[in-house]
């Protein structure tokens, strides 16, 4: 899967930009506050229909504009598709081969992209909703089945949320209907939990075996899904659903004082190992840095198998966080395999030495010029 054509109109300090790409290396140079990240940041949303870095649609608008734009063309083996996301006061609109797109789980997934930025460094070391975050947006952009059930999952959890707040205040207290905003729960948990643990084994598998290569063969790295049941005490999903019900049975007069669920999957987490120690808390800065590096590029080989395509691989300035020897893997792991974007404000010489033939875009105050060599 490639990006060969991008433009830009009225989003975030770009006025009108039209950007053609090679399928290999794309390099964005500049000193910050110039409009690097921004270029990334469009080609995450045209993929995703948002913003890695807000939350806030309004926030990708042009300063003094009302509307902002992004299209692209992308090639798969399918052949050429046109995409284009737009944001106004209306809303926000996406098209695939401009068609309206009447719900975005028809959207995500056409293009795929994994985003490598020095925040993800916290994927090890961060709190769990980092990891919950990692798990929908990936498996979310490879399987279409995970985004619909998430995105359901999220509208019954709000809805029992809300009904369970009221209930904690003294209002309308009907037992029969939070019954049956549990059970609807309970199912859709049943669903996404055994897909997280699917695709958190195929993660390990890809991962484990990039870490084994860039940690020289001494160290083993191992994913641990943590859920509200013993996941090894289960061995159908009949067992799983009475597992879950008994669960939310447990904690039901605490969630009706709290007024919040706090069972599912919206709580779950995953513990990062290595030779059997949670790095998370016990490992070295290197050795956390060597296990993010090796869960994103085992998100590649992951995301080819259950796609069939690779995905684009945006890297936000992220070279300069990691040593020569992480550079060197990640450069040589990517080479003539994954179409990839990277921003820096300069080219280390590892950087310049293994990677062959870029595209360089300079980047300067919102204008962008291809460097002539």
């Amino acid at each position: 899967m490639e990006l060969t054509e991008l433009s830009l109109s009225h989003f975030r300090n770009y006025d009108d930009a039209k950007l053609t790409f090679q399928p290999g290396v794309n390099i964005f140079l500049g000193q910050n506050a110039q409009g690097k990240t921004n270029l990334l940041e469009s080609i995450y949303a045209l993929a995703l229909a948002r913003s890695h870095r807000t939350k806030i649609d309004k926030d990708l608008i042009q300063w003094g504009q009302s509307q902002a734009r992004i299209s692209g063309i992308i090639e798969n083996r399918f052949g050429k598709t046109p995409l284009s996301l737009s944001w106004s006061n209306k809303g926000k609109q996406a098209r695939v081969n401009h068609l309206d797109q009447s719900r975005l789980s028809t959207y995500i997934g056409q293009l795929n992209v994994i985003l490598f930025a020095p925040e993800d460094l916290d994927l090890v070391k961060g709190p769990p909703a980092i990891r919950r975050r990692f798990i929908d947006i990936e498996f979310g952009q490879m399987n279409r089945t995970y985004l619909q059930l998430s995105s359901q999952y999220k509208r019954v959890l709000k809805d029992r949320n809300a009904y369970l707040k009221a209930w904690s205040f003294g209002g309308k207290k009907d037992a029969v209907f939070l019954s049956v905003l549990t059970d609807q729960l309970i199912e859709l948990s049943v669903k996404l939990i055994l897909l997280k643990q699917r695709f958190l084994k195929e993660l390990e598998k890809a991962a484990a075996r990039i870490h084994r290569e860039v940690a020289n063969q001494t160290e083993e790295l191992t994913l641990h899904y943590k859920t509200a049941v013993d996941l090894q005490q289960v061995s159908t999903e009949e067992e799983l659903l009475g597992a879950l019900q008994a669960a939310f049975s447990k904690q039901s007069d605490r969630e009706k004082k709290q007024g919040t669920t706090l069972v599912g999957p919206h709580r779950d987490d995953f513990t990062i190992e290595v030779n059997g120690v949670d790095v998370s808390n016990f490992g070295s800065q290197g050795q956390q840095r060597t296990a993010a590096l090796a869960l994103k590029l085992g998100e590649i080989d992951l995301m080819h198998q259950e796609t069939g395509e690779y995905p684009v691989l945006l890297l936000d300035d992220v070279l300069s966080e990691l040593d020569a020897s992480r550079q060197t893997h990640l450069l040589m792991s990517i080479e003539n395999k994954v179409q990839t974007f990277i921003t820096a404000p300069s080219l280390s010489e590892v950087a310049r030495s293994l990677i062959k033939e870029p595209k360089v875009f300079l980047v300067k105050d919102g204008t962008i010029q291809v460097e002539t060599k």
